[in-house]
């Protein structure tokens, strides 16, 4: 039996296997079922899931978990790639696009603590806080300087597992991979602080530039204010060529009619800091992230740009 677009065979959903890779893979299948599509996963595995142990800024970022995917699109094994928006790169120079941007879950960071988070109120406390993020890293080492830094890989369950059975005193993750995967009841505080990756928390469809088929097919599956919004985030992100290694933060949201951006650039080990904060109506916004990130720059953080570059 025909599907509603007349594809006989069932949309290929490309996924990365762990387990929040598959909860969104099996959302976006979920949703296109409910629209009469037929779906079928289908799973690719990463740089990014094979190699546990190097940090991730020294494997190249963001790339090292989408290359796989794109490759299976670019030669039709898979007819979409569901991902986490924030690990795609800002430069796409690949025949791929972006169809559809779902709604965003909760953006923010928080810290897992196994036993409680009492530890931050005590000043001379030399804790130990697992991330291989250096945005979150700089962040957390403006805040507390006195504390110390450890990298963690791996997807959510694994990191998870390492901070129970090592000496930590918490680690970083994203508030919303934990609460898709109904794990939320592991986070000991929110983060409210700290700003989060650009994009962080929505998921993002990506398709073949020339497939009108599969275009027509998720273009259902947009959320506009969380596209608008995620568009301004990435926006400044690839104006600063930051790149997914630099501690860039950025978040913008709407509220009775603006779309208000809040970013910020940290030195990697948080002892400089640059923020910002700019408003705009909504039908005027596209740009906003760049005109955000040429003001960063100009107040200093091109020195932090470049000091990522000669790394």
């Amino acid at each position: 039996m025909n599907n509603k677009t007349g594809m006989t065979k069932p949309v290929r959903i490309g996924t990365r296997d762990s387990e929040l890779a598959v909860w969104q893979a099996k959302t976006v299948a979920h949703h296109l079922e409910k629209a009469g599509h037929k779906t079928e996963l289908i799973y690719v595995k990463s740089h990014g899931d094979i190699d546990l142990t190097t940090p991730l800024p020294e494997m190249g970022g963001k790339g090292v978990f989408t290359k796989a995917l794109d490759d299976a699109l670019l030669e039709n094994r898979i007819d979409l790639a569901v991902h986490s928006y924030k690990d795609l790169p800002t430069e796409n120079p690949l025949p791929l696009t972006v169809s559809a941007v779902l709604e965003r879950e909760d953006p923010r960071d928080a810290l897992v603590a196994p036993d409680g988070d009492t530890f931050l109120e005590d000043e001379k406390m030399l804790a130990v806080i697992a991330t291989s993020s250096n945005r979150r890293k700089a962040q957390w080492l403006h805040r507390y300087p006195g504390h110390t830094i450890t990298n963690i890989r791996g997807n959510v369950n694994t990191r998870l597992r390492k901070v129970q059975e090592n000496a930590w005193n918490g680690a970083i993750f994203a508030a919303a991979g934990l609460k898709r995967i109904n794990l939320e009841h592991h986070i000991t505080r929110y983060l409210d602080w700290m700003l989060p990756a650009p994009a962080q928390g929505a998921m993002a469809v990506m398709i073949r530039e020339d497939d009108s088929e599969m275009f027509e097919i998720t273009k259902g599956l947009n959320h506009q204010e969380t596209k608008l919004c995620t568009s301004i985030e990435r926006e400044l992100l690839n104006e600063m060529e930051a790149g997914c290694s630099a501690p860039v933060g950025a978040y913008a949201w709407i509220e009775e009619g603006e779309l208000i951006l809040q970013a910020v650039a940290l030195k990697t080990d948080g002892t400089l800091l640059y923020d910002i904060e700019l408003t705009s109506s909504t039908d005027k916004a596209k740009g906003l992230g760049r005109k955000a990130a040429r003001k960063l720059l100009s107040q200093g953080a091109d020195k932090l740009v470049e000091e990522m570059k000669g790394r």
